[in-house]
């Protein structure tokens, strides 16, 4: 790797205009791109992207795109979690000869559902700086755009493909006060929903955002039960982030009540469909209802 030499190569072109970009500290520089219109390059990212030695990439072609938009110089050098092991000392090493190294993503904010944080730490543990480059994400996009409660928000990413540990999760974070943002693929979007609204609530509230950013950029809003009834055909294009509002403060609920509810349901369902219906109607955990469900089953038999 080799860094750049004088300012020609520390130049970056905005609006038609070049412009030299300062010296930079070494430092590993964690830069956000744009998650899907251009525009939204900050001047501070572009100032970094041109100033360091190297910008590590997750693929080439994407960031190629990015450096080849603002003329930018600088050299890129793969890096993702099938090569980061081979990587990473290679960036350790560009630090150590007092050069800049610039971290990217091929959208938004490196670190954000995405692996980085190792190279972070072995940064950090080397005795070197760290310095976020703010900018878009698609993660705060969708946040102000949904129309939900913005004061408690947890972050979930990705939601595990296979249906166990999918619906285990959904359940861990049901009911969580705040609002909760997921991160889905196109093709899985309909079935993620159809399962949220089984486990949440079809009548809570929730947002789908898809195309951040970009020409078709499309908010739906409604419950989990419309979502999933609109999502349920083909898959849509572009990447989606699906928001769900906090679930509604459910009233005490008496134990010897949900046992009396239990009882009933037992009569007309099995037990996970009567530990389910019970759940909803007292806002009690699915899974202690399930196994007194279990118990009172046994008994009865």
């Amino acid at each position: 790797m080799n860094s750049p030499t004088g300012a020609d190569q520390r130049r970056y072109i905005l609006s038609q205009h070049a412009f030299s970009a300062p010296p930079l500290e070494p430092a590993l520089y964690i830069v956000s791109t744009p998650i899907g219109n251009l525009g939204d390059i900050t001047v501070r990212a572009l100032e970094t992207l041109a100033g360091a030695a190297v910008i590590a990439c997750e693929d080439t072609r994407v960031t190629g795109t990015l450096t080849h938009r603002f003329g930018l110089k600088t050299p890129l050098m793969p890096y993702h979690e099938h090569n980061a092991d081979k990587q990473r000392p290679k960036i350790l090493e560009t630090l150590e000869r007092g050069e800049a190294v610039a971290l990217v993503s091929d959208a938004g904010t490196p670190l954000i559902s995405d692996p980085g944080y190792r190279l972070v730490r072995d940064v950090v543990a080397a005795g070197y700086k760290v310095v976020p480059i703010p900018g878009a994400s698609a993660l705060l996009a969708g946040m102000v755009g949904a129309g939900l409660p913005s004061d408690t928000v947890l972050f979930a990413g990705f939601l595990p493909q296979k249906g166990g540990p999918k619906t285990r999760r959904i359940e861990e974070l049901a009911k969580i006060p705040a609002t909760l943002v997921f991160y889905e693929s196109p093709r899985r979007v309909g079935a993620t929903l159809a399962t949220m609204a089984e486990i949440m609530g079809e009548t809570r509230e929730a947002c789908v955002a898809r195309e951040l950013t970009k020409r078709f950029e499309t908010f739906e809003r409604g419950t989990l039960g419309s979502l999933a009834e609109l999502f349920s055909g083909d898959a849509p294009k572009g990447e989606i982030v699906i928001l769900i509002a906090p679930p509604e403060e459910a009233p005490e609920a008496d134990a010897g009540d949900a046992e009396a509810l239990l009882v009933e349901a037992l009569k007309d369902m099995p037990v996970s469909a009567a530990a389910k219906t019970v759940a909803k109607q007292t806002g009690l955990d699915r899974n202690d209802l399930y196994k007194r469900a279990l118990e009172l089953k046994a008994g009865g038999d």
